[in-house]
Formats: C-alpha cells, sequence, structure tokens
C-alpha cells in the first residue's frame, strides 16, 4: 500500500476538483445533470472516491456548507473580482479537506458518520450530501451514515421530516428507530421516536415498514401508522396537523388538554403539566410552537383554563379557574 493511502493523503490537485464539486452542489438547487456529472467524476477514479467521501465528511461535521465557502454571488462585481473570490473559497475548502484527523479516516473506510441535535424548541434544516432535505424538530437526535451500500438516517430522539433525492448511485434510503426500519421509495415523509413506539406520517409516495419483529408493511401517500417492535398498527388517514411543526404551529382538532399538553411541552424548556380537572377539555385552533408563552394566551383567552408557573416559569400546569 503507497503511503499515501496509509497516511490518507489526496493528490492537492484531486482535492481541489472534489471542493469545485462541493461549491457548485451547494451553490443552489443543484440539477440533476449536475448530479451526475459529479457522480461520473466520483466513479472514475478511486482517488477521486476518496477524496469525495472525504467533501461527504467535512459536510457532515460542518451541518452544511458554510455561506463563507459556498459559491460567492458576487453577480454586480467585476468578472475579475468574481473569479478571485471563487478561487480563494475554493482553496479554502481544499485546504480543509486536506486536513485528516483519525475520524476523518475511519470515516473514509466505513462511510461518513455524523450526529445532527437541536434543543428544547429548536428546529433545524439540514441537505445531505445527496441532496435530501431534512427537517429536525425540538429535542432531536439524528445519526446520519452514508456509505457505498446506503443511506442511513438513525433517529435516537425526536421527530424528522424527509424529503429524499434521487442517487446516482442507486443507494436505498433508510430511516431506523429503536423500533424497526424504514425505507423510503422515492417520497416526503415525517418520523417520530416516542417511548416504545415509531410514529410514521407519509406525504408523497411510499413507505415500507419493517418491525423488529420481522412484520412488514407499505404505507402509502396520504397514511400514518405507529409501530412498536413487535407490531405494526393499522394504518389511518393522515392527520391534518402530522406536518404542521415545519410551518411553526400545533394544530389541534378537538384534542383533549392533557394531550395538549404534552404536545407543548415538547416545544417548551421545563415541566408542563395538566391537572385532571381539565384534562377532558377539547381545544381546535392553530397555536405557535416558536412562541410558547403566545400559544398560552391564546388557550386560557378561549378556553376556562388558566395557565400557573412556579420557579420562574420552568413549571406549568394547566388548571381550573378557581
Amino acid at each position: 500500500m503507497a503511503a499515501a493511502e496509509k497516511d490518507g493523503r489526496i493528490d492537492p490537485l484531486v482535492l481541489e476538483q472534489a471542493a469545485d464539486w462541493l461549491m457548485q452542489l451547494h451553490a443552489g438547487a443543484a440539477s440533476t445533470q449536475l448530479r451526475c456529472e459529479c457522480e461520473r467524476w466520483r466513479a472514475s477514479d478511486p482517488e477521486h472516491a476518496r477524496a469525495w467521501r472525504r467533501a461527504e465528511a467535512l459536510l457532515g461535521k460542518l451541518g452544511g456548507l458554510p455561506p463563507e465557502l459556498a459559491m460567492p454571488a458576487l453577480d454586480r462585481s467585476r468578472s475579475s473580482d468574481r473569479t478571485s473570490a471563487r478561487r480563494a473559497a475554493l482553496l479554502k475548502l481544499a485546504a480543509l479537506l486536506a486536513v485528516v484527523p483519525g475520524a476523518w479516516l475511519l470515516a473514509e473506510r466505513q462511510g461518513w458518520r455524523h450526529d445532527y441535535q437541536t434543543a428544547t424548541g429548536e428546529r433545524r434544516n439540514i441537505e445531505l450530501a445527496d441532496g435530501s432535505r431534512i427537517s429536525l424538530n425540538t429535542a432531536t437526535t439524528l445519526d446520519v451514515q452514508f456509505d457505498g451500500a446506503q443511506r442511513l438516517l438513525t433517529l435516537r430522539r425526536g421527530e424528522i421530516a424527509v424529503h429524499t433525492a434521487s442517487d446516482a448511485q442507486r443507494r436505498p434510503f433508510f430511516v431506523a428507530t429503536a423500533e424497526g426500519r424504514l425505507e423510503a421509495l422515492g417520497t416526503v415523509f415525517s418520523v417520530r421516536q416516542e417511548a416504545g413506539r415509531t410514529m410514521l406520517a407519509v406525504r408523497e409516495s411510499r413507505v415500507r415498514v419493517q418491525a423488529r419483529s420481522g412484520a412488514q408493511h407499505l404505507i402509502a401517500a396520504g397514511s400514518q401508522v405507529a409501530f412498536t417492535a413487535a407490531a405494526i398498527g393499522e394504518p389511518r388517514a393522515l392527520a391534518a396537523g402530522a406536518l404542521a411543526w415545519q410551518r411553526g404551529m400545533l394544530l389541534a382538532d378537538a384534542m383533549r388538554l392533557h394531550d395538549f399538553a404534552l404536545e407543548l411541552g415538547r416545544y417548551r424548556p421545563g415541566i408542563v403539566r395538566c391537572d385532571p380537572r381539565v384534562a377532558d377539555v377539547r381545544v381546535s385552533g392553530a397555536f405557535p410552537i416558536t412562541d410558547t408563552d403566545a400559544a398560552l394566551v391564546m388557550l386560557v383567552s378561549t378556553y376556562p383554563v388558566v395557565a400557573r408557573t412556579r420557579l420562574g416559569g420552568y413549571w406549568l400546569t394547566l388548571d381550573a379557574p378557581e
């Protein structure tokens, strides 16, 4: 094995080419043709493939390509200025690719892997190396691992919405949870990890569900289903508010106040409780999850409920008026 292969070094010219492809693909909405051209470049030489795996690892570590390293948009500047700015960004990105910590060498051998996280009340959008778009809801932890055989997301906790992209390598796209595995069949869907079960909502195309027990079911667009490690439930019509969190809203349609409190508590730091006396009050409406205080104002001004707080708002109880 050559020394360069042993220590992870890659020809600087090849790294520069990989950096150029990375910039082009993340300058905006990359076309299918551009992605295919990149794939042909990657497949034309094993050194290209190694450089591109390193580029994917960098993308994973940075959570997407920072704007200052993307293709400079300097349309109002002189052509020479645009060329100079682009060249500077390209060299900076190539230099980053040349840095090879031990974890990167492992990523090159096993496929890159990265954790994405959101805090309580935070939402985040990311674009993966294949062009797939992922939205992370509140309090979510997600692992992403791409290799030559598959594209794999592992949802540790929380909720994600997935818009898969076509893959030039035709690798299957999976989402793993504690209860089983989902295979996307060219689709838009969301997955939520709950205690002891996974919730799936399919907006477009189909998703194949396989529970850890081996049970399988194909879920069509417009349907949602819950499954455990042992069994898959009966699919039902997609709830109107299933994906409303992507728009920053909690949609309630005759929802029990007890369940409303549980949902609101996902987006609010601290503890949210509901007194049993008002647990069965039915709540309807669209409530902002980006401002839970505003949501509470809407709630108590519409329904016979009061919001009692203590510990500086950390502890919230929805209670009956005195």
